[in-house]
């Protein structure tokens, strides 16, 4: 199943073709990830990511729920792998 995981913006920093890029971390696991989809995005925002690219922003609150949901479901041991 394909999920799109919340992940906490640490820190913005453009690529040499001029795209957005950020470490994004998922419960304490930082990934670069394509910003560009998500240009109003700041450090400390959290952002939905799938497949490397975030596709929108969320509050804090939301993404703690779905935190939640997920290591309910077993699902975050990807991310530690």
């Amino acid at each position: 199943m394909c999920l799109g995981v919340p992940g906490k913006i640490l820190s913005l920093e453009p690529n040499e073709v001029g795209m957005t890029m950020g470490k994004v971390s998922f419960g304490g696991v930082a990934k670069e990830v394509c910003l560009a989809y998500v240009p109003e995005a700041q450090v400390g925002d959290y952002v939905i990511v799938h497949a490397g690219f975030a596709l929108n922003t969320m509050n804090e609150e939301e993404a703690n729920e779905v935190f939640v949901l997920l290591r309910e479901m077993g699902e975050l041991t990807e991310l530690t792998d």
